[in-house]
C-alpha cells in the first residue's frame, strides 16, 4: 500500500533532498567529468557510474517515501475497552493505543505526525516524509548507503579534478571560477550529508544489532 504524508516539513525536506542529489549530478558531469576527462574513456566510465549511483539513490528514496512502514490497520468496528484501562495490556503483550482507539501488536508505537500506529517504529524521518518502521527500514538503509557512496565518490572526483586542471580553465577565467565555485559548494554538501548519513547509519545498525528501536531506547 503506497502512502504519502502532506506534512509541510516533510515535503520541504523532499524538495531539498532531490535538489541536493541532482545538483551533485550536474556538478560532477558538467563541471568535473566534462572539464577534466572529456577526451578519456574514464570520463564516460565515471559519468555512467555516478549516474548509476544517482539512479539507485532516487529509487531507494522513492521506495522509502511511498512504502508502507508497517501501519497497523484501524478496526472495522469500535473496540470495547471497558474491561481494561487505556494503555493496559492484552494477550501476548498487545497494548491499547488511546489515540487510535484500538489494540496494537507488540513493539508498535503511535506516530504523532502520521497519526497512526506503526509496527516496530524507529522514528519519523522528515527526509523521507515517512516513518521508518518494520516494512521500509531496508529501503531507508539503502538510501543512506547510496548517499554515503555518492558523497565519497563526489569528493574523490573533485579532488582529482583539482589535481588535474581542465584544459579550458587556463584560457577562460570564467570557466575556472565557475568550476571552482561549484566544486567548493558540492564538497561542502558532500561532507555535510556524508557525515550526517554515516551517523544515522551507525545508529540504525546499532538498533538492528541490539534489536531495539530508537523509540524503545
Amino acid at each position: 500500500m503506497a502512502v504519502f504524508r502532506g506534512d509541510p516539513c516533510g515535503i520541504t525536506c523532499l524538495i531539498l533532498t532531490y535538489t541536493a542529489i541532482f545538483y551533485a549530478d550536474y556538478v560532477i558531469v558538467h563541471w568535473v567529468v566534462l572539464q577534466t576527462m572529456l577526451e578519456s574513456l574514464w570520463g564516460a566510465f565515471h559519468a555512467l557510474l555516478f549516474n548509476t549511483l544517482v539512479f539507485l539513490t532516487v529509487m531507494a528514496h522513492v521506495r522509502a517515501v511511498f512504502s508502507d512502514p508497517g501501519i497497523v490497520p484501524l478496526p472495522q468496528s469500535r473496540v470495547d475497552f471497558s474491561d481494561m484501562h487505556a494503555g493496559g495490556e492484552k494477550n501476548d503483550d498487545w497494548t491499547v493505543c488511546a489515540r487510535c482507539e484500538m489494540y496494537r501488536p507488540p513493539r508498535a508505537h503511535h506516530c504523532r505526525i502520521c497519526q497512526r500506529c506503526i509496527r516496530r517504529m524507529d522514528h519519523h524521518c522528515p527526509w523521507i516524509n515517512n516513518c521508518v518502521g518494520e516494512w521500509n527500514q531496508k529501503y531507508f538503509l539503502q538510501f543512506l548507503m547510496f548517499v554515503g557512496l555518492m558523497s565519497i565518490y563526489s569528493l574523490s572526483l573533485i579532488a582529482y579534478s583539482w589535481i588535474k586542471d581542465c584544459p579550458d580553465c587556463s584560457k577562460e577565467m570564467a570557466v575556472k571560477q565557475n568550476r571552482l565555485l561549484h566544486s567548493v559548494i558540492l564538497s561542502m554538501e558532500s561532507i555535510l550529508f556524508g557525515l550526517f548519513v554515516i551517523a544515522i547509519m551507525c545508529d540504525q545498525m546499532q538498533a538492528i544489532l541490539s534489536d531495539e528501536t530508537a523509540v524503545e531506547q
